[in-house]
Parts: structure tokens; C-alpha cells; sequence
């Protein structure tokens, strides 16, 4: 049995080997057609990656293109934030300060406006209706918060500016006085802020405000029509001249 098993092998393997080595070149075209088909699948593989590597390429041009200009652009708007804060910065500063400036402008012009109302009241009662009135508006201006320190500024510096041109002027105005005991109508002749002479309206009255006295006086007869020249001459009504007026202290 084991002899014909054998044999059995032998015939079986002596019948396939003539049936291999009947076509010698099939295997040879089948192994050629297997790698050239290999090579055009690999051609197509790279050829499809060179496709998407150009594609990814020109994807990063474009994303290196994109963020280069967004980084200008951030460093562009960095810049611009920077100056705007600095900007802003300044600007609470000035805020801040003209805050304190304008408080302490403020304190500043209610001293000088209390200065000019002693100065008023100490000085000689000259046109007392007008400039009362004139302190009294200048008060109310400081007062007032709406009004910018400037405007209170200028209306401090008016009012001082008035006060100042006085001194430079010769005017003749009316007035109620009291002088000797008793209330009188008047011409009063300012002479600057060197001297007040009064006289009543029909001449037979006149004298002067007695500065160290802080009184209305009637002066001696004999210096009406000096007055009356100084009037009359002050009020234009005659070409000026030299005139004779009591100044100082008045001898009796």
C-alpha cells in the first residue's frame, strides 16, 4: 500500500510539470503587465500629488501673502490704538488740570472782586448808583456756574478797567447829597480821583467832599464861582482856562 501511494505521488507530479513548461512566456507577459500597471498607478498617484502639492502650494503663498499683510495690518492698528490712548492720556490730564485751574481761577476772582468792592467802598462816593450797580452784576456773573472762566475773566477786568479809568476823567453828573445836616440836589464836578465839588442849582451853594472827614462840607463863599468856572468848563460850556480850586486841607 505504501508503494502504490508513491507511485501515485510520482504520477501526479510528472503529469503537471510538462503542463507548466508548455507556455514559457506567460508568466513573463503576465509579470509585465502586472508592473506596468503598477507604474501607471504610481504615475497617477504622483501626477494627482504633484496636483495637490502645487494646489497646497499656492494655498501657503497665499495664507504666508494674507498673514504678512495681516500682521502690517495689526501693527498698523497697534500704532493707532497706542496714539489714541496716549492721546486720551492727554487729554484727562488737561481735563484734570484745567478742573483744578479753573477752581483755583475762581477762588482767585472772588478775591479780586472783593479787593475792588473795598476799594469802592473806601473810595470817594463818587457816582455811588453806577458803580454799586456795575458790583453788584459782577458779583452775580462770578456766580454763576454755567458761566465759562473766561467770561468771568473779561467781566472782572471790565469792571476793574472802569474803576482804573477814573482816574483819567473829569465828568459832572447829578446827585442827591447830604451835606450840613440836610439832604441837597446837586451839580457834582469829579475832578479824576483827586477831588468832588458840589453846587446846588442856583449858585448860592457849593463846597466839596471833605476826604479826611469822609463828609459832604459847604466850602466859604469865596470859592463858589471857582467851582462854578470849573463846571461850566467841565460841562463844555466854556473854553477851559486856568481856575483856582481848594485841594487838600481848606484853611478857614
Amino acid at each position: 500500500m505504501r508503494i502504490a501511494g508513491t507511485a501515485v505521488g510520482l504520477l501526479v507530479f510528472a503529469t503537471a510539470l510538462p503542463l507548466a513548461a508548455q507556455d514559457p512566456g506567460r508568466e513573463a507577459k503576465d509579470t509585465v503587465a502586472g508592473t506596468v500597471e503598477l507604474r501607471q498607478d504610481t504615475q497617477a498617484s504622483n501626477d494627482a500629488w504633484a496636483r495637490e502639492r502645487s494646489h497646497l502650494l499656492d494655498r501657503y503663498r497665499g495664507l504666508q501673502s494674507e498673514l504678512v499683510y495681516l500682521e502690517q495690518r495689526t501693527a498698523a492698528e497697534t500704532e493707532r490704538v497706542t496714539a489714541r490712548q496716549a492721546r486720551a492720556d492727554e487729554l484727562r490730564r488737561r481735563l484734570a488740570e484745567s478742573t483744578r485751574l479753573e477752581a483755583s481761577l475762581q477762588d482767585t476772582l472772588d478775591v479780586i472782586c472783593g479787593r475792588l468792592e473795598s476799594w469802592v467802598a473806601a473810595d470817594a462816593p463818587f457816582l455811588p448808583g453806577e458803580r454799586e450797580a456795575r458790583l453788584a452784576a459782577l458779583r452775580r456773573e462770578l456766580s454763576r456756574p454755567e458761566a465759562s472762566p473766561g467770561e468771568k475773566l473779561r467781566r472782572l477786568l471790565e469792571a476793574l478797567q472802569v474803576e482804573t479809568g477814573y482816574g483819567a476823567t473829569v465828568e459832572v453828573y447829578q446827585d442827591r447829597i447830604a451835606a450840613g445836616g440836610e439832604e441837597l440836589f446837586v451839580d457834582v464836578l469829579r475832578l479824576g480821583r483827586l477831588a468832588l465839588f458840589w453846587r446846588t442849582p442856583d449858585a448860592k451853594r457849593a463846597g466839596w467832599h471833605d476826604p479826611a472827614a469822609g463828609t459832604w462840607t459847604e466850602l466859604p463863599r469865596r470859592y463858589r464861582r471857582s467851582i462854578g468856572l470849573a463846571l461850566e468848563m467841565a460841562s463844555r460850556m466854556r473854553p477851559v482856562e486856568p481856575v483856582s480850586l481848594p485841594l487838600g486841607r481848606i484853611a478857614p
